[in-house]
């Protein structure tokens, strides 16, 4: 659209406020990417839990953990569209913002959790004599 066009699309009644912003929009082959991949980082944990595999439980965990975060960004950019060229890069930049705050509260949670509990006072029984 040129200079031109802009100035007289302005001037439309039906003209908003992105009237010139065009949304980035996934193709149907995107679309059958992100389906395909989402269906096999689901069927990949769902056989750990429910097969025959001889890890243990925290190493499942872990790997269920792993899977789920990359289907997290599988979602992101295959169905959300959310690029570091959509929106000038700022749907990303706040989703790393909101990511950090939250692994910042997280952490800090937990490591003051743990050093509540390891660092509490023992418990005296009630029935020792006085």
């Amino acid at each position: 659209m040129s200079a031109h066009e802009h100035a007289l699309a302005d001037h439309r009644p039906d003209a908003g406020p992105n009237h010139g912003a065009e949304e980035p929009h996934g193709t149907l082959r995107e679309y059958v990417i992100g389906f395909l991949l989402s269906v096999v980082l689901t069927a990949i944990p769902f056989w750990l839990v429910m097969g025959d595999v001889t890890w243990s439980k925290q190493t499942i965990a872990f790997v269920i953990m792993g899977f789920a975060a990359v289907q997290m960004v599988v979602h992101m950019v295959y169905f959300l569209h959310m690029t570091p060229r959509s929106e000038d890069g700022w749907t990303l930049t706040s989703l790393v913002f909101t990511l950090i705050l939250v692994v910042i509260t997280l952490a800090g949670s937990l490591w003051v959790m743990y050093h509540l509990d390891t660092n509490m006072m023992p418990q005296h029984e009630a029935s020792q004599p006085l």
